[in-house]
């Protein structure tokens, strides 16, 4: 089986990513200063081992029982008057949220950030029904003012230098140059101001779904959520089936982790649950609120234990962050909503291993991403364990395979391995590293015309 066209092109771009020195520059002083800020973080931690211990056993409680932990959220949250729609796919989130914009005559959607909602492609989906979707958070509205695809899980617009982002703003909204960061940020303020009472519906991600009160936990720094969820008459948040936590109380273990890991502080500025629409004593929030619960895949990977621990990722965007496979190719080269080392391991069973399953050998194995992960993800072991389903399923390549098996039995034999000659190996060893583009910029590695055991042998020894 030859290389799918989507593996060839993720070679492509990281050739070109991994050369382009002024993309590592802006990557590495962006993630240096985050960095800089998690380390600062963690000092504010007793024994931050010890939370993430905790974390991880109540993630792996959930997933283990998590259509119990399911239902008793979706009986909490309707007990309220809130809706729940179970998607088992992208088109039935998409179908579902259809109905709901033609109920309500929606012509303006204001969007806060939401890595589902890329997930889904939402945003052309609305598009293309003629309704207009405005990105809020702050990041999310460059990369869409710019056509692109958030770059990082947490830092949408990582990728992009202060004057970069002066120049879309110069480019798509007109405004004179400048290059003071408090004028951008109030540029947009004053744009998507009138957007949150003029839409008719706001859409929301989820960090948590908390099951004992039936809430959707949203943590946020700029309160764009907070404006989404409430002036619209409508809120829809649309959380993967993934991220119910017990209860209330487990926010104190998971909201400090989530933030300390993904970008320093103790804590977010904004973290809000909301449990359904305006209750008749309430004075603000929305007339009608839904849960899109979102499959999409993740019961595929639910059903395998050995990979399941996967589906405990809280999306920090740590491990993103010190993995020098991501900081070298970027979070665009993956042609995923998910990248880096999490999205290699989770993208292959959300949207098919055929397609994805050369994110998974795009790593060193080094086991950083492991090693941050707040709720202990062997995210390294992941990898190999979709390596070796790949390879059971048949979709590594002919050449590969075959290469692979006379180089197994060489090794297994040692007669054998000492009558192949010396042109024999080296033949197999240049196809083998021709494979992962190891011979492109690399001098060939060559097999000594003698091995080790033929010149022990002979009795050469130092």
């Amino acid at each position: 089986m030859s290389a799918t066209p989507k593996a060839a092109q993720f070679l492509v771009d990281s050739d070109a990513k991994a050369f382009d020195l002024e993309h590592r520059r802006k990557i590495r002083f962006n993630i240096g200063k985050y960095n800089a800020a998690v380390e600062t973080g963690l000092g504010f931690y007793q024994d931050h081992e010890l939370a993430r211990e905790r974390a991880s056993y109540l993630k792996s409680k959930v997933i283990n029982n998590l259509d119990q932990y399911l239902l008793e959220f979706e009986r909490n949250f309707t007990e309220r008057g809130g809706r729940v729609i179970w998607a088992q796919n992208a088109e039935e989130a998409l179908h579902e949220i259809g109905k709901i914009m033609a109920r309500r005559h929606a012509r303006t959607v204001v969007k806060a950030k939401s890595m589902t909602t890329e997930e889904i492609h939402l945003n052309p989906f609305l598009e293309k029904h003629g309704i207009e979707s405005i990105e809020t958070d702050l990041g999310e509205y460059i990369v869409q003012l710019n056509g692109e695809r958030p770059y990082h899980i947490v830092t949408p617009a990582m990728h992009l230098s202060k004057q970069d982002i002066a120049n879309i703003f110069v480019k798509h909204l007109g405004i004179a140059p400048t290059d003071d960061a408090q004028e951008l940020v109030l540029t947009a303020r004053r744009l998507l101001r009138n957007k949150y009472t003029s839409a008719e519906v706001g859409i929301t991600g989820g960090n948590f779904l908390v099951a004992d009160v039936g809430g959707v936990a949203v943590t946020e720094n700029e309160g764009n959520a907070r404006l989404s969820a409430t002036f619209p008459r409508t809120h829809i948040a649309i959380v993967g089936i993934e991220k119910v936590i017990p209860s209330l109380e487990d926010l104190d273990l998971f909201w400090p982790l989530l933030s300390t890991s993904g970008t320093g502080q103790q804590v977010t500025v904004y973290n809000t649950v909301y449990t359904g629409p305006r209750q008749p004593l309430e004075k603000d929030g929305p007339e009608e609120m839904y849960v899109v619960l979102l499959d999409n895949g993740r019961t595929t990977l639910l059903a395998q234990p050995d990979k399941r621990e996967a589906l405990n990722c809280i999306r920090c965007g740590a491990c993103l962050n010190v993995c020098p496979v991501y900081k070298n190719i970027g979070g665009h080269t993956y042609e995923n909503t998910y990248s880096g080392p999490i999205g290699s391991v989770i993208s292959p069973h959300l949207s098919g291993m055929a397609e994805n399953k050369h994110l998974s050998f795009a790593s060193s194995l080094c086991g950083a991403c492991t090693s941050v992960c707040p709720v202990k993800i062997p995210i390294h072991n992941l990898l190999l364990k979709n390596r070796q389903q790949s390879v059971e399923e048949g979709l590594s390549e002919k050449e590969e395979s075959r290469a692979i098996k006379l180089w197994m039995r060489a090794m297994l034999s040692r007669t054998l391995f000492n009558l192949l000659p010396m042109r024999a190996k080296n033949w197999v060893l240049m196809r083998l590293l021709s494979q992962v583009g190891w011979s492109k910029r690399r001098e060939p590695l060559l097999v000594a015309e003698k091995s080790f055991n033929k010149l022990w042998r002979q009795g050469k020894r130092p």
